[in-house]
């Protein structure tokens, strides 16, 4: 079992005992590493060692004292939580400085500044700092430059350079490596009645493929989603490339998600990182001489062969895999900037679709 709960980031957990041990917990942290590993909930189980009354060893939370209960029931008056609303852009101004009606009697900024009311500590999350408007940033800069004594705030991002600089300049960055396969595995399978039963292959699968991310992972294990999954493969290597067939099934799947946005999303981000697999995969087949390389297990067992057989069967260039790869790297972050997705699709799909060869050059006529 792993820090209270967070599989896979001992090394992350080391620091942080470390730094308690010595008294040095930094003001400002900023969490940086890929989508679905377990920062958030590395977060929230230090915010609650953080402001739990009687811890344990190696920044245990006790997690009976009344600190404890309040954290765990998500009530705590000492911790803040801040994320972005699912039908916005970016978290809103008035999360950090209240309404036009509140400004500074309300939000996180104002909040922050109060006593504590349980214990000597505060400690404000900010989830999706992918997403903090600059504005947003602008009223951030003071508190995240001097917090308040006692007063801890962790934002938690997916990549440096998605953060702006003046964000960037006043956090101590830790990094959080994508999960292990086998970590991800022992996760999806943790309370199983079970483990070796006949999903353990499927979860095997959805592991290897997850790139770390146990959200990918559970996403791959829904049968609607690994049946496209061999459709998009193929459509992605057939040539003639038809991207008008591609936008219309990748549309079809994402739209089954339901009418909500949230699910939407998530399939197309599934569905985006298996074209990005598909091109990667086709850019090491052309760097290799045809030899399509191991995907998805650090020890080199080869554990797609629906990736492998796309890949062997595709007739374009490592130009090609690269274009396709920008393109479809360029449609993600679209997803993240809330873009529309049929739009999205469409114009994803129609940029790789090769241009027609240029017509050949007329000779003049001689008379």
């Amino acid at each position: 079992m792993g820090w209270q709960g967070i599989e896979g980031h001992d090394d992350v957990v080391g620091r942080f005992v470390a730094a308690e041990a010595r008294g040095r917990i930094a003001g400002t942290y900023l969490f940086i590493g890929p989508e679905g590993i377990g920062k958030g909930s590395f977060a929230r189980a230090l915010a609650k060692s953080l402001v739990c009354l009687a811890p344990r060893p190696g920044l245990v939370a006790c997690g009976a004292c009344v600190s404890c209960l309040q954290a765990a029931a998500g009530s705590h008056p000492d911790i803040d939580v801040v994320e972005k609303p699912e039908d916005r852009a970016t978290i809103p101004l008035e999360a950090f400085i209240g309404d036009r009606e509140h400004r500074m009697r309300e939000g996180l900024c104002w909040r922050i500044l109060l006593r504590p009311a349980v214990g000597k500590r505060k400690v404000a999350i900010i989830l999706d700092a992918d997403h903090l408007a600059e504005e947003g940033a602008n009223c951030l800069l003071k508190t995240l430059e001097e917090p308040p004594d006692g007063a801890v705030i962790v934002l938690v991002g997916t990549a440096l350079e998605r953060q702006l600089p003046t964000i960037r300049s006043r956090s101590q960055i830790i990094r959080f490596a994508p999960l292990d396969p086998d970590v991800v595995r022992q996760v999806l399978t943790a309370g199983a009645t079970d483990p070796a039963g006949p999903e353990a292959a499927a979860i095997a699968a959805a592991a290897a493929r997850s790139g770390g991310s146990i959200t990918r992972a559970r996403l791959l294990l829904d049968p609607e989603i690994e049946s496209f999954r061999a459709r998009l493969l193929e459509l992605l290597s057939a040539r003639p490339f038809h991207g008008v067939e591609l936008s219309r099934e990748v549309q079809a799947c994402v739209e089954a998600a339901g009418k909500d946005a949230p699910p939407r999303r998530a399939r197309l981000r599934i569905v985006l990182g298996t074209a990005i697999d598909f091109f990667r995969a086709a850019l090491r087949h052309d760097a290799e001489g045809g030899e399509v390389a191991p995907t998805g297990r650090p020890d080199g067992a080869s554990t797609d062969r629906l990736l492998e057989r796309a890949v062997a069967g595709w007739g374009g260039t490592a130009d090609d895999a690269i274009d396709g790869l920008r393109l479809t790297l360029d449609a993600l972050d679209g997803i993240e900037r809330n873009a529309h997705l049929p739009t999205l699709v469409d114009a994803w799909s129609a940029r790789l679709e090769p241009a027609p060869p240029a017509p050949p050059a007329s000779r003049p006529v001689r008379t």
